[in-house]
């Protein structure tokens, strides 16, 4: 069982990107072909299935937290290419594992501070048992008392999996106020 609660794309925020994303691009829904399959859908955390109605979004993953904070990421406030169902999917179940966590993928966690400053990261190569690799890279990013935020990013195209806030101090899953 996975320690840290991951987070998706949040609901409210996906009805927006199915409206138009985060660089201001009208949704362009399509079928799912062969070259799809397989792919992150970060509506729901799970790959991509063939004939399912996707559409690639531009998403800003720190903006809405940080306006909600009132933090300013400056130059951190990046945006990047995401798969996203096309209409609502009843967004992601938690599950015993970490969603995208084939062995051997490279993955980045990203860490950030309350004002939405990048504030280190790490390289994990996932491990056989790729839960415990996780917990342990997530332990890691939140026994920085200055982390209140971690990304997970593929290194191979850098977008965006899927979040983490809080701590092991601060219970798993659970964010502390900056």
């Amino acid at each position: 069982m996975t320690r840290y609660t991951v987070l998706p794309v949040d609901a409210a925020v996906l009805k927006e990107l199915r409206v138009l994303d985060d660089a201001g691009r009208p949704c362009a829904p399509y079928i799912a072909t062969g070259d799809d399959v397989g792919s992150p859908l970060r509506c729901c955390l799970r790959p991509i299935t063939l004939g399912e109605r996707i559409a690639l979004a531009s998403y800003a993953p720190l903006r809405r937290w940080a306006a909600a904070r009132g933090a300013d990421p400056g130059a951190y406030d990046e945006q990047g290419p995401v798969f996203i169902h096309a209409d609502d999917c009843g967004g992601f179940t938690p599950g015993e594992n970490y969603p995208f966590a084939r062995p051997g993928a490279l993955r980045t966690v990203r860490r950030y501070d309350a004002r939405g400053h990048i504030a280190g990261g790490r390289l994990l190569a996932i491990p056989a048992d790729a839960t415990a690799g996780f917990d342990a890279a997530f332990d890691d990013a939140f026994n920085d008392p200055d982390v209140v935020l971690v990304h997970v990013r593929a290194v191979e195209y850098g977008c965006f999996h899927f979040e983490v806030r809080g701590g092991p101090r601060h219970g798993p899953g659970k964010a502390r106020n900056p």
